[in-house]
């Protein structure tokens, strides 16, 4: 495995730890209400944060705006890396095929089956009746079915889809895509201001029409009405930079970006910093367009720097193999899918203890993390031990067949 190959593994490990501590969190964030509101009473903010605690820490609210700001952005691009190469290799009907089992079942089945386990303490913690029954009744009732985490499996499905199509029907489209990032090896600041500029003309129309914090729900697909031209872009950005090859150009071993990442980090703290500021007026309610305009513009400018960082640190430092992070990319995928129930149930389930908010965002990231960690390798375990008894169930089969005719 090659040393851009092994950091990209390993950032999807991160990646996934990422996302756990970031909602493990949520709960104990100063700029939440102090109280719930009722569960079927608009505007739902149950859906982003099931548990509010008593106990709060301001740090959480940094780093929490942090991830929000920029963690899925690094998502799509490095999904968008290994489109070009799968299509190539599969076609785009197989492609799609194994796609929709591998993205839009799950999804389907997370957001009916899973989701709904995973609210019901949201419910009970304002609730007058809290059985099961009163819940399911409350929950179909709503104007919307809540997916949680799992909107990212639907957009990402979605272009995973548009990306078939290019090459479907303009097999040239990848490779067009390739040739305009294939100078970013040694320009990768060129690279940069051109992606800001794309993802500003693509972001920036949105932000004015919708706002950059609102989300939207339509039956069990939500989305953030600001971002999806801007996960576009970095989805495609990551085609682009895998087309011909995703250890060549930007992500190549010893390239500008690995050589620059002090630059990359110290951009994205400056970045952020830049955004918090101009985040001021609008959280207070102060809107003009130059204001909004400097709100937005940093949007884009933190969410490329923090992909840009986080991808040049991981080559520079995170290309050397360990099992740890092996089994988390590995399992990465499964990790991300059933966390959610984990995450809020332990919330709830801490609620009342005597604790401070940093000593209980802690148990619940430890629990979270360990608990999928073990249901993913687990289900793994299970599905390899599977395809190791098909080949068998079906030459007994056969047999039993054959002795019978």
């Amino acid at each position: 495995m090659s040393d851009t190959s092994q950091a990209l593994r390993n950032l999807r490990a991160l990646a996934v730890v990422m996302v756990i501590s970031f909602h493990s969190v949520l709960a104990y964030l100063v700029s939440q209400p102090a109280a719930p509101l009722p569960f079927d009473s608009p505007p739902y903010r149950w859906v982003a944060t099931p548990i509010l605690d008593a106990q709060r820490w301001l740090g959480f609210d940094l780093y929490a705006g942090f991830q929000y700001l920029t963690l899925m952005t690094v998502f799509f691009f490095l999904s968008g890396v290994f489109v070009w190469p799968s299509l190539k290799r599969k076609g785009s009907w197989a492609f799609l095929y194994n796609r929709v089992l591998r993205i839009g079942v799950p999804f389907a089945a997370g957001a009916y089956l899973l989701m709904p386990l995973a609210y019901y303490p949201a419910y009970r913690v304002t609730a007058i009746d809290p059985s099961w029954i009163a819940y399911l009744k409350h929950l179909v009732a709503l104007p919307f079915w809540p997916s949680g985490p799992l909107w990212f499996l639907w957009q990402l499905l979605v272009l995973d889809i548009a990306a078939a199509a290019l090459y479907r029907l303009a097999p040239r489209g990848g490779e067009l895509l390739g040739r305009l990032s294939a100078s970013a090896g040694e320009a990768s600041g060129r690279y940069f201001l051109g992606l800001v500029i794309v993802s500003a003309l693509a972001y920036l129309p949105l932000a004015f029409a919708f706002g950059n914090a609102n989300w939207a729900e339509f039956g069990p697909f939500a989305l953030q009405p600001d971002r999806p031209l801007l996960y576009v872009v970095f989805f495609f950005a990551g085609v682009g930079v895998g087309a011909h090859g995703y250890d060549r150009a930007l992500l190549r071993a010893g390239a500008a970006l690995e050589r620059q990442w002090l630059i990359w980090a110290g951009a994205t703290t400056v970045t952020f910093i830049l955004w918090m500021i101009s985040m001021a007026p609008l959280y207070y309610g102060y809107h003009n367009v130059l204001a909004d305009f400097a709100a937005y513009l940093a949007v884009v400018l933190a969410v490329t720097s923090a992909c840009f960082a986080l991808l040049a640190t991981f080559l520079r430092f995170g290309h050397g193999s360990w099992a740890v992070s092996d089994s988390l990319a590995e399992n990465a995928y499964a990790i991300y899918f059933v966390h959610y129930v984990f995450v809020v149930w332990l919330q709830y389930a801490l609620l009342g203890a005597p604790l401070p908010a940093i000593a209980k965002a802690v148990i619940v990231f430890a629990g979270t993390l360990a608990l999928s960690w073990t249901v993913a390798v687990g289900f793994s375990q299970s599905m390899a031990r599977a395809r190791r008894l098909m080949p068998q169930w079906r030459s007994s089969s056969a047999q039993k067949a054959e002795r019978t005719s």
